[in-house]
């Protein structure tokens, strides 16, 4: 694949530069090497984003047009997997996760589109007779103008999820990629921009090194919805920001996973799945497994399984076949997750793996390998912060009250998983804990179907599923008094 990828803004329906001719490089964090360029804008590139955008929405063409939507939708998702290889390849050498893991993510972006194109023609209100010959009509209607922040851990799969529902239900909308892969972001809107029964405007994307464009776009009263996946930190400033607006906001922050263990359950078999899913693209995941909780009858077994297990993970360039881990976003991302990795050493009780910067052929890239910790006190500030990376704390319980009363001792409450063989324990369990998905017998299982989103400082809303549509959706309500036959 060439070195000279150049992105740039999608703004009324035409590709530009920044105003200020501005440009940032995209690089390959497995080895810092340039895969290309972006046009690198900021607040003004955002107003005549979202501009063209309101345009677009005033427009019946596209917002009263379910039908057109469908197929529009429908093209993309086609176009999509035509490409899927060559689009898989540059989301592993953007973002860094293993070739395996893009191209699944791939397969669940097309999945994720074509659910919605199915959706686009069924977004029912209802009628009712109130009184004789009075009927209220209820009517879901597309909301306005979505501005959607795109994080960088699955850039494709997160694009789909929040603007195939926007687009379904009628919205026009605003993408901002985060910094990091933004190249990938305009690569899977280029196919969706150039389908000719796309209205200009209905989609325009910008990308940005800095913060002007996302706070303006926070702020603006002229954008209905805004749509954001990232932390809990920036969530929270982002509804400060756009209170006085009172715009729609769909928010899925952080979350501390947590998966149950009971003593029944085959740890043979959970320890090197649980690996996994911890350090799902490279634990920069906002549902991979954080703490495990294992019945104390099951611990010691499950220490040195679980130890082993992710010892073995080979770690190594994406589009190497047999890489089981690729590097993390970045070089600050990985000091950081680092540095709190160490302080999780230094203050747990012990250290079962110490997962650190690796030296040798892996040096040049932003790696860090997997570390296991075992510690007792589920109030220490690894048990309880969202460490972004490859981190796995293991902790002991003596029953199901006990197990319960730790997975929920948190801010968060995005996912969990329970893993035994008792089917009647694993729901009781799984409806006790304040989570928005429980896994049983699995972790991180997502799909368009189901809705995701949390509990508790995990965020609001919910984004997959038909659910998804009420966020970027308003309910408007006619009333009629026909009288009555006389």
């Amino acid at each position: 694949m060439s070195n000279g990828i150049e992105a740039l803004h999608l703004i009324g329906g035409e590709w530009y530069p920044s105003v200020d001719d501005q440009w940032a490089e995209s690089v390959d964090p497995s080895n810092g090497e340039r895969i290309g360029r972006f046009a690198d804008g900021g607040e003004r590139e955002a107003r005549a984003a979202v501009n063209a955008a309101r345009r677009a929405f005033q427009a019946p063409k596209w917002s009263q047009n379910p039908r057109l939507r469908q197929q529009v939708l429908l093209q993309w998702a086609s176009r999509l997997e035509a490409n899927s290889e060559e689009l898989a390849e540059l989301l592993t050498r953007e973002n860094g996760k293993v070739i395996a893991q893009s191209r699944g993510e791939l397969i669940a972006t097309v999945s994720e589109i074509r659910y919605y194109a199915g959706l686009a023609r069924h977004n029912p209100g209802h009628v009712l007779e109130i009184a004789p010959g009075e009927f209220s009509t209820m009517l879901r209607e597309p909301a306005g103008v979505a501005a959607l922040i795109i994080p960088w851990n699955a850039p494709a799969t997160l694009l789909a999820r929040a603007i195939a529902p926007a687009l379904a239900v009628g919205c026009t909308v605003v993408v901002k990629p985060a910094p990091q892969t933004p190249l990938i972001t305009a690569a899977l809107l280029a196919p969706l921009a150039n389908i000719t029964e796309l209205p200009k405007g209905v989609i325009n994307l910008f990308a940005e090194t800095g913060h002007s464009g996302a706070q303006y776009l926070v702020a603006t009263p002229e954008v209905e919805v805004l749509c954001f996946t990232g932390s809990t930190a920036t969530g929270q400033q982002i509804m400060a920001n756009a209170a006085p607006t009172m715009k729609k906001l769909s928010l899925e922050l952080g979350g501390k996973s947590c998966a149950l263990v009971f003593e029944d359950a085959d740890t043979a078999s959970i320890a090197p799945r649980l690996a996994v899913a911890a350090t799902i693209i490279s634990g920069q995941q906002c549902t991979a497994a954080r703490r495990v909780l294992v019945h104390e009858s099951r611990f010691k077994e499950m220490k040195y399984l679980l130890g082993q297990a992710l010892d073995q993970l080979e770690v190594g360039p994406g589009l190497n076949p047999s890489s089981q881990m690729g590097p993390l976003i970045d070089w600050q991302a990985r000091d950081r997750v680092a540095q709190q990795m160490a302080e999780a050493y230094e203050l747990s009780d012990e250290v079962v793996l110490r997962g650190q910067i690796p030296r040798g052929r892996l040096a040049e890239g932003a790696y860090l390998m997997p570390g296991l910790i075992a510690h007792g006190d589920d109030n220490a500030f690894f048990c309880q912060e969202e460490i972004f990376g490859p981190l796995l704390i293991l902790e002991s319980f003596t029953s199901e009250a006990e197990a319960i009363a730790k997975a929920n001792n948190t801010r968060f409450g995005l996912s969990a998983s329970v893993w035994t063989e008792q089917g009647a324990r694993g729901l009781r369990v799984a409806r006790a804990l304040a989570n928005g998905t429980v896994w049983l017998n699995d972790h991180n299982k997502l799909f368009a179907e189901a809705e995701t989103g949390g509990y508790r400082q995990s965020g609001i809303g919910r984004l997959h599923g038909y659910d998804a549509l009420n966020d970027f959706t308003e309910v408007k309500h006619f009333y009629q008094n026909c009288g009555l036959v006389k």
